[in-house]
């Protein structure tokens, strides 16, 4: 599966929904997926998405899709 991360990228500020960025991870199920961004990562975790296909075709469409690798 295909997740789309919300996430801010410190956890010392407060989260603001204008510095809200995102990123796409592949795996099994979300509680990997948040635990994988956790390990690797410095980031404030806001939300974990699961795209189904639809929504994952629409993404695609954009210029800023990239699976994350860790």
């Amino acid at each position: 599966m295909i997740y789309k991360i919300y996430y801010q990228e410190t956890k010392d500020r407060n989260p603001k929904r204008e510095q809200t960025q995102s990123l796409y991870i592949e795996a099994d199920d979300a509680v990997i997926a948040r635990r994988q961004v956790e390990q690797n990562t410095p980031y404030n975790i806001e939300f974990v998405q699961e795209l189904d296909e639809k929504h994952l075709a629409y993404e695609k469409e954009n210029a800023d899709f990239k699976l994350a690798e860790f």
